[in-house]
């Protein structure tokens, strides 16, 4: 009896030692390793908000644009912002929908977003001068470039060639006059006078960039206010010339902006395409983004109107 009961013992210890040690085994494979947190997998390396065309204005309704709403809209944005500890926010141009005093109610409830924010120029804004706008928004140009990270964000002005943007009778009312016709006459849809271009100058300053950021192994995200792909009515003027100059390095993963404010989507050689919806339609539902970059991916997570997307890193 001893003898069978010791047997049992040890049988028993040792069945619970196998235990053990299977639930440590299982553990360990659902524990990320040091080296997977160190790069990050289980984390986004950069979150930050998007906002499109707020387009606030004290104005009646319009159709489907309530530009009143927006106050409250932004608002809620911006305590959710607040409260995701976001990197920094980016609202993608049509801060206002017209009228210089506009900037004055609705730029206060855009500033309670902690952190750096960056703005786009929106077509809407230019109801003052160029400069005063870049100077009411504290931009450092009209287009310009940051980095965060090891990611270089490009900000671009799709307005630079443009009826709204530019005196009559300057050089690049000039330019827009002639790539207007240009495109009215061929029957292009986006052939609008609420649509601008990309001027030569910029589009050489966008080169510089791109090819640094390759240089220094830097990935590339670009805000823009006109969509440059699907071809749509809404779309930057010389569309076709912008994605190129993109499409030419490998380091640029996407593309985003507002303007058109149903939204749309687009993979083009590897750049994905996303227009966000408008924030100003409809009464009471809003529409903005938290952006999440990951080594492998880009998750946006859509509030609102906006759809939650996964973009892979081509």
């Amino acid at each position: 009896m001893k003898v069978q009961e010791t047997g049992k013992k040890i049988f028993s210890k040792q069945m619970g030692w196998g235990l053990l040690a299977g639930l440590i085994i299982a553990v360990a494979f659902m524990i990320p390793s040091v080296t997977d947190a160190a790069e990050g997998i289980g984390k986004p390396k950069i979150e930050f908000g998007i906002l499109p065309d707020i387009q606030y204005c004290d104005c009646e309704a319009n159709g489907t644009r309530y530009y009143r709403n927006s106050i409250e809209k932004l608002k809620e944005a911006s305590e959710t912002l607040n409260e995701e500890n976001v990197d920094f926010t980016v609202q993608t141009g049509d801060l206002i929908d017209r009228d210089l005093s506009s900037f004055s109610t609705i730029l206060p409830i855009f500033n309670t977003i902690k952190g750096p924010k960056y703005n786009v120029l929106g077509n809407h804004d230019f109801s003052v001068p160029t400069e005063e706008v870049v100077d009411i928004l504290g931009m450092p140009n009209q287009y310009y470039d940051f980095k965060y990270k090891n990611w270089r964000f490009v900000v671009l002005d799709t307005n630079d060639l443009s009826f709204y943007a530019n005196p009559e009778g300057s050089e690049k009312y000039e330019q827009a006059e002639e790539m207007y016709t240009a495109l009215k006459e061929a029957g292009a849809s986006n052939a609008q006078t609420w649509n601008g271009g990309i001027s030569d100058e910029q589009l050489t300053w966008l080169q510089g960039v791109l090819a640094k950021a390759e240089q220094r192994n830097e990935k590339v995200i670009v805000f823009a206010h006109h969509p440059a792909y699907p071809e749509n009515e809404h779309n930057v003027w010389n569309d076709k010339e912008v994605r190129e100059t993109l499409e030419s390095h490998n380091n640029v993963v996407a593309y985003f902006n507002g303007h058109n404010h149903v939204g749309n989507y687009g993979l083009h050689n590897g750049i994905h395409y996303v227009n966000l919806k408008g924030m100003v339609e409809t009464p009471d539902t809003t529409s903005y983004a938290i952006v999440q970059v990951y080594k492998d991916r880009i998750e946006i997570d859509g509030y609102g109107r906006e759809q939650d997307r996964v973009l892979e890193i081509q």
